[in-house]
């Protein structure tokens, strides 16, 4: 029989693997069956990392609100109450970030939101 050179799709599967995996110690960085396994552990760890980061930001940004709101004589959940019957799309992160950096916009916001649910009648 005749010399049959396989194609370049495996070695290129195996060396794209192996750019992945090539800070690991030892086999895992070397061999293609460990460094496999130990390429999609680190994924998927990436990608809960990515996912868990998500949730911590979300709470910080509520504590930021929080601790700036309750200053001004309200607490998180009545200003976020608030926030809704008013219709003002102001997501989280932004509210953080004003409560931080322009204290007293944020005290505007909050004054202009509770004169106008003090005229409304609150229904459920």
């Amino acid at each position: 029989m005749t010399r049959v050179k396989r194609g370049y799709v495996a070695r290129r599967r195996r060396k794209n693997l192996f750019t992945l995996t090539s800070g690991f110690r030892g086999t895992h960085s070397k061999l293609f069956r460990t460094a496999n396994q130990q390429g999609m552990r680190a994924l998927v760890a990436s990608y809960r990392g990515r996912v868990g980061r998500k949730k911590i930001f979300r709470r910080l940004w509520i504590v930021r609100i929080n601790a700036a709101v309750r200053s001004d004589g309200i607490s998180y959940n009545k200003l976020i109450q608030y926030l809704y019957q008013n219709q003002i799309l102001l997501n989280r992160k932004i509210l953080a970030q004003i409560a931080i950096l322009d204290r007293f916009a944020f005290s505007l916001i909050i004054r202009n939101i509770g004169k106008e649910v003090k005229k409304q009648p609150i229904t459920q």
